[in-house]
């Protein structure tokens, strides 16, 4: 039997989201072939041993408690001790979201463990947290993204009027300010008055040192998902799309808190489009050098599809978009779970 770390929390925005991601993947692991070690990430970074909670859900906001006794890892080793109990892990199951989990940083460190892990590898995942290079590699590998400018946190210190103007000529109608490694819409403002840009950069630049002035895009919101099998095939899920409903963009509460948006699973794409879309996700994985598993985000416009983002650890409760285009096309969520972990444990510790 192999043993799995699972794990969660983390030291950014989404810590809570992750908790509930990892309660989901929790509950569908096959404990007949699988033990499974939880590892919680405090906010304040630290490894600790936590059971995942049946109870958790989103709304209430769980956290990995502070107090929780500490999981000591050696780097080289793939033993971590477990309340003074040392166990071999197997294979990690990252299930981080943002900065400081998403972004490559655990990543590293569990490639210095000499450990396998599910997911993307160090350059895939930070590439596509920053958003900033990432839509280089896009416009390099031919894809279409949104024009936007780049506002550094140091610049702005230094000539704020300078970096204010360079946003006001930019604008031309309405765009979003957003920190270029934030996740799920944290610190994101549509602006659509030039009075707005000055407070809507500063709040971006309170989260990462950099941020995007970016023009809004007008179209049909939507995804689709990829999953790479233990051989390397990628498969792609039919297309979802996001409606909102009562505000103007899908920001954190409506992705997360207060049903502000419509998930459509699957919606209705002509069969050329889902074909165009997956091509797309395919060029898009590619360019990353993405692994394991990625959600593609798209606008649908009069002019063809943009893309948005490439999502290396999307949402994965079972009510999420990702596993819920899989279940729209037929490949259940523990399924999923079965073959992210059979493609971990097939890529060992040699990720892309």
């Amino acid at each position: 039997m192999k043993t799995i770390g699972l794990l969660y929390g983390g030291a950014s925005t989404e810590h809570s989201v992750s908790c509930v991601t990892a309660l989901g993947v929790y509950s569908a692991i096959d404990r007949a072939k699988y033990r499974v070690i939880p590892i919680g990430i405090t906010q304040s970074g630290r490894f600790v041993h936590h059971p995942i909670d049946p109870n958790w859900k989103l709304a209430d906001l769980p956290t990995v408690p502070e107090d929780a006794p500490s999981i000591a890892l050696t780097p080289g080793s793939r033993v971590v001790t477990v309340g003074g109990n040392d166990v071999e892990l197997d294979l990690v199951f990252p299930l981080l979201h943002g900065p400081n989990g998403e972004d490559g940083s655990v990543q590293g460190l569990i490639q210095l463990l000499g450990l396998p892990y599910v997911g993307n590898g160090v350059l895939a995942s930070a590439l596509a947290m920053e958003k900033s290079k990432a839509k280089g590699v896009f416009r390099d590998a031919g894809l279409a993204v949104a024009p936007e400018i780049v506002i550094e946190r140091t610049n702005y210190s230094l000539d704020p009027d300078r970096e204010l103007l360079r946003a006001q000529q930019f604008m031309q109608g309405d765009v979003f300010v957003k920190p270029s490694r934030s996740g799920s819409s944290v610190g994101v403002t549509l602006v659509k008055e030039q009075s707005e840009l000055k407070a809507a950069i500063e709040l971006a630049l309170s989260l990462d040192q950099t941020a995007l002035v970016e023009q809004r895009i007008y179209g049909r919101e939507v995804e689709c998902a990829v999953l790479e099998e233990p051989s390397g095939e990628l498969r792609l899920s039919l297309a979802g799309e996001i409606v909102v409903t009562g505000r103007e963009f899908y920001d954190f509460e409506a992705k997360y808190l207060d049903g502000g948006a419509d998930l459509l699973v699957p919606t209705n794409l002509s069969s050329e489009q889902l074909a165009q879309m997956h091509q797309l996700a395919i060029k898009a994985f590619r360019a990353l050098g993405c692994s394991g598993l990625a959600r593609t985000d798209f606008f649908l416009t009069d002019s063809g599809f943009v893309l948005t983002e490439v999502n290396t650890m999307p949402g994965f409760t079972p009510i999420s978009m990702y596993p819920s285009l899989f279940a729209a096309t037929g490949v259940s969520y523990g399924e999923l779970v079965e073959t992210l972990i059979a493609t971990g444990l097939a890529r060992g510790t040699d990720p892309r």
